[in-house]
């Protein structure tokens, strides 16, 4: 099968607790609705959100032998996603959630990461030979498929540097080697046009698209930098989880469909704001009709 989109690493489990505000007080205790574990992560959100959208997917990753990699593997089984796993000894990525009443959350990250780790070839090699875009999530392994890449069209290489502050070394390979540069603008203040210029200088980048919650996106590219307003939401917020990779995934979708980009900037802020009103990080996805129609 030729995919339309290969998703490299990024899964995971989120474990959500829903607390009474954010910044959370101190306390000894605090009393809090049911505490879930749910499938999560970047990678999970992009190819589970493409998958809802029609799109033919496939992820690869290394998950642990535990009940956190059985979670993942059998989700992802359960909604027909193709998928290849690999091991990882030291155990399947986690994030702890918390989660405030008006939606925002505070992420507590466990990467898992080993030094010297590599996503096997077989996996992943004869799927991106063949699939129309890539997408590289910033697990430290999956920057090591990049010169299985270098072929490509830059366009069709696509990654998510979330939160980058602009200087931390991890994210750098990524944005040099990534056609289609996604970020949040949440650590970058004023620096946000200084950066993303400064992605585009740096190596592959023909565009940048810095995320900034309500107040919209900014995308840069050959059209020069421009802000889109976010879209408005269809319901109350329940749950900001997931909204970023949700946007990338409705991005993606216009991207393969031949969308401008500023219809596929639309789309995907139709598809981070519809996750904004769903519990979960990655549980309901968007589907194409849903989308479609709310176009």
């Amino acid at each position: 099968m030729t995919h339309d989109v290969v998703v490299i690493g990024g899964t995971g489990v989120d474990t959500t607790a829903y607390v009474p505000a954010l910044p959370l007080p101190y306390a000894d205790t605090y009393a809090v609705p049911p505490v879930v574990d749910r499938i999560g992560n970047t990678g999970s959100g992009v190819a589970l959100g493409c998958h809802a959208l029609g799109l033919r997917v496939r992820i690869v990753d290394l998950v642990g032998d535990d009940p956190q990699g059985r979670l993942i593997r059998e989700h992802f089984a359960a909604r027909g996603v193709d998928a290849g796993w690999a091991t990882a000894p030291q155990g399947t990525r986690r994030s702890v959630l918390l989660v405030g009443p008006d939606g925002r959350r505070t992420s507590l990250f466990d990467p898992r990461a080993e030094p010297g780790e590599r996503l096997p070839r077989e996996l992943y090699l004869d799927a991106v030979r063949d699939a129309r875009h890539v997408h590289v999530s910033i697990t430290d392994f999956s920057r090591h498929v990049y010169p299985d890449l270098a072929g490509r069209p830059a366009a069709t290489v696509s990654t998510d540097l979330h939160d980058w502050d602009g200087e931390n070394d991890h994210h750098r390979d990524f944005a040099r080697s990534s056609g289609l540069v996604f970020l949040s603008a949440a650590a970058l203040g004023d620096r946000r046009e200084e950066v993303m210029r400064g992605i585009l200088a740096m190596g592959r980048a023909e565009t940048v698209v810095c995320t900034a919650g309500a107040d919209g996106c900014h995308v840069l590219d050959s059209g020069g930098l421009r802000h889109f307003p976010a879209a408005p939401l269809p319901g109350p917020v329940a749950d900001s989880n997931g909204a970023g990779d949700a946007f990338v995934s409705g991005f993606l979708y216009g991207r393969l469909h031949g969308r401008p980009v500023e219809e596929c900037v639309r789309l995907g802020a139709m598809a981070g704001a519809h996750a904004c009103t769903v519990v979960g990080t990655h549980e309901d996805p968007i589907t194409e009709k849903a989308l479609l129609d709310r176009v």
